[in-house]
């Protein structure tokens, strides 16, 4: 038994001397030279750990990537999105890559794709509101596009479309086995939609999103492959070249330790992947060049006489007229309240109001209605439950002159207190103008006169000694309000001119 536990004390030394030599032999490595943690995870053990685990390029990999070719901002942290600035007009290019290995969705091999690309608002409380300020923006910039593709310097894209009701979107065709580059154009700028106090407010930043779909059993574009977007804010000319620098100049103000803070500024900035936009994607049928777009432009529209005859400032539109909404009445029933409210644009508050008559709902206040909808729709809804119209800026009566009638004659009728020969008085028509264009007169006397919009070539004012003057916007602008009009049409081979003869007061 003493023997026994010899051997034990024998053994424990051993295990003792053989411990301490290992210990000691780690403190002279590490006081030898730097520790490096990649020689550790270099053993074995942590290789085959390695090769057990799923790398994130296996289990997610984007099909595509889309790059633009500007400078991200360095004066942005780390862990933060990246933040690019653009001139407003300039054109910037985006490639468009086929990012996907061998193998992957070969659906899409050899067939084209659609990408839809967008400028949008990048805060949540103005995305929410993002129809409103579209619809302000518009009335501020008739004519104008927030977003707008140059054709002669892209390449690649194929069939490219806007749709005039979405200002901010641009979309086209594209085949990811060729090289296709898009340039793009934001005319809006970051402060347009910055609510005016003091001056020098911040602009507010907006996104690019590009979302590409392949087409499904139908031929349509309509199945989501992958988005991606990126945060922008755009300055007026120039000034994104004013901002970059100046924040370059920030940067290299600050201590080596501060600058490790902040991420390099990169020349191009690459759109990280997202949710696709919520709206649903426009059918965009495969067909042959042909075939018409699914797009007109205001011009093809048709003109059509509205209900009566007169050109009233509800009717808006681009030579198309439009059926003002129907005021809701206080013996509207649920279901009819909720029509009111979809064909209204309050298709988001139709659940909130699912249980309100238009009783009820008209015997809310404006606060009532700011404090559950908010500011902008509070104000809206309550402006539209109360049949608001906009004033127009001008109003001028015109009346048609008879074909027998020579232009003296009119002069002579109108001065005799506007009554024909047999008594009978001249029947004027009001004309009101939201915008005070020459295009707008045209556009509102083609409505009232039954006469296509896209015969008419000129509008021309009659001067001294019966002259023809045409009509500009300056000359539009430097109209009287409630002037009065003699018109008549001069019929050509192809367009008709019209006519406006000042009547004197």
């Amino acid at each position: 038994m003493a023997w026994v536990l010899k051997m034990d004390e024998v053994i424990e030394s051993g295990l003792v001397h053989d411990f301490d030599a290992s210990l000691s032999g780690i403190g002279q490595e590490l006081g030898a030279g730097a520790y490096s943690m990649s020689d550790v995870l270099a053993l074995p053990i942590f290789k085959q750990e390695d090769s057990s685990l799923p790398l994130d390029g296996e289990t997610k990999h984007p099909p595509f990537q889309y790059v633009m070719c500007a400078a991200t901002s360095p004066a942005v942290k780390l862990h933060d999105e990246t933040l690019t600035y653009l001139n407003q007009g300039q054109s910037y290019e985006i490639r468009m890559l086929d990012n996907r290995k061998m193998g992957d969705m070969p659906e899409i091999t050899g067939k084209l794709v659609k990408s839809i690309i967008r400028v949008v608002f990048h805060d949540r409380r103005l995305q929410y509101t993002e129809h409103q300020q579209l619809e302000g923006w518009k009335w501020n910039r008739p004519g104008d596009r927030l977003l707008d593709l140059d054709i002669p310097m892209s390449v690649g894209i194929i069939d490219t479309r806007t749709n005039p009701s979405q200002l901010n979107a641009v979309e086209f065709l594209w085949d990811p086995a060729k090289r296709t580059s898009a340039f793009i154009q934001v005319h809006c700028i970051s402060t347009e939609f910055t609510p005016r106090k003091h001056g020098g407010e911040k602009g507010v930043p907006f996104r690019i999103q590009v979302d590409t779909f392949k087409q499904n059993e139908n031929g349509e574009y309509t199945d989501h492959l992958h988005s991606a977007s990126c945060q922008i804010k755009v300055f007026k000319p120039k000034g994104a070249d004013r901002k970059q620098k100046t924040d370059r100049e920030k940067m290299e103000k600050r201590t080596a330790h501060e600058k490790e803070k902040y991420q390099p500024s990169y020349d191009t900035t690459i759109l990280t992947e997202c949710s696709p936009w919520p709206d649903t994607p426009t059918a965009y049928v495969n067909s042959s060049p042909s075939t018409a777009p699914a797009f007109t432009s205001p011009q093809q529209g048709t003109c059509s006489v509205p209900d009566s005859n007169s050109s009233s400032p509800n009717h808006q539109g681009d030579g198309v007229s439009q059926p003002s909404s129907e005021q809701l009445q206080p013996s509207a029933t649920i279901q009819e309240t909720q029509q009111w409210l979809l064909k209204n644009r309050f298709s988001s508050y139709t659940r909130l109001f699912s249980n309100f008559s238009g009783a009820d709902l008209l015997k809310l206040t404006k606060e009532d209605l700011v404090q559950i909808c908010g500011a902008a729709d509070g104000i809206r809804l309550y402006n539209s439950l109360k049949s608001r119209s906009v004033r127009p800026r001008l109003t001028i009566y015109v009346c048609q002159e008879q074909p027998s009638g020579s232009p003296l004659q009119g002069q002579q009728l109108a001065g005799g207190g506007g009554e024909g020969s047999g008594g009978t008085p001249y029947v004027y028509h009001a004309i009101y103008l939201e915008e005070m264009v020459a295009s707008e007169v045209a556009r509102k006397l083609a409505l009232v006169f039954n006469i296509p919009f896209h015969q008419i070539n000129q509008v021309y004012r009659q001067g001294p000694t019966g002259i023809h003057i045409l009509v500009s916007d300056q000359m539009v602008q430097n109209f009287q309000d409630e002037s009065c009009f003699l018109f008549f049409t001069v019929k050509g081979t192809l367009h008709e001119c019209m006519c406006l003869k000042m009547l004197e007061s």
